[in-house]
């Protein structure tokens, strides 16, 4: 791959476009700003490329072969975050609505000038290096989308079973005690049932671990708990 910041330090880009010409163009611009760049030229073939590896930004057109853009938005958008801007001559406000429910960051119009282009990949690229991600084995956290992933599956969490599980993504690897998840979770002045830390893990591990193959929250006795993937 010669995406995802390469030797230039420019952002990695992989465009997905199956006009040899507009891809080409596309390259070229990008290639003179600094970025570095994959071509897949139909829509299997991009999503490939959008999962094996870690771009930066990803530009996306609508229409094209094999799977539309919408659909390999989707799918990249259940194991990814990076960011997806659609390039499409539809200019439909219900076209936009469409595409960015399907999970794009952003949406450029054809004809679209080339400057502009550049701008919105760099802004883009900007907000995915801001964006906050824990990460263990196959499970994955957004804290500022309050969105918990794992295999590609949204995990449906309550509040407080969403902020413990961050806390323990967080201190992955590491042993946590029952008090320190009392405190960090529940509030120093936490007065209530003194087993509620260790009904909430089974709560989560009834969603995060028992619909997969490997248990990631593990149970330290007399200690307390740690998230890891062994």
């Amino acid at each position: 791959m010669e995406g995802g910041n390469g030797g230039n330090g420019g952002p990695g880009v992989l465009v997905v476009e199956d006009d040899r010409k507009i891809a080409r163009i596309i390259e070229l611009e990008l290639r003179h700003d600094g970025c570095s760049v994959d071509i897949a030229g139909d829509g299997p073939q991009g999503l490939k490329l959008a999962l094996a590896n870690d771009y930066d930004v990803i530009l996306l057109d609508w229409m094209l072969p094999g799977m539309s853009g919408l659909e390999v938005c989707r799918q990249v958008r259940r194991e990814k975050r990076t960011p997806i801007i659609v390039l499409t001559a539809r200019d439909g406000t219900m076209d936009k609505v469409e595409g960015l429910d399907a999970g794009a960051d952003d949406y450029v119009t054809k004809p679209f000038a080339a400057e502009e282009l550049l701008a919105r990949v760099r802004a883009a690229s900007r907000r995915g290096q801001l964006r906050e991600e824990f990460r263990v084995a196959d499970l994955q956290l957004y804290p500022e989308e309050r969105r918990a992933v794992r295999a590609g599956q949204a995990l449906e969490l309550t509040a407080r079973e969403f902020d413990l599980l961050n806390f323990l993504l967080r201190n992955a690897e590491k042993v946590v005690t029952r008090d320190a998840i009392l405190s960090q979770v529940w509030g120093s002045q936490y007065e209530g049932e003194t087993n509620v830390v260790d009904v909430y893990i089974r709560y989560l591990r009834m969603k995060v671990d028992e619909p997969f193959g490997l248990p990631l929250i593990h149970t330290m006795r007399g200690v307390g708990y740690v998230l890891r993937s062994s």
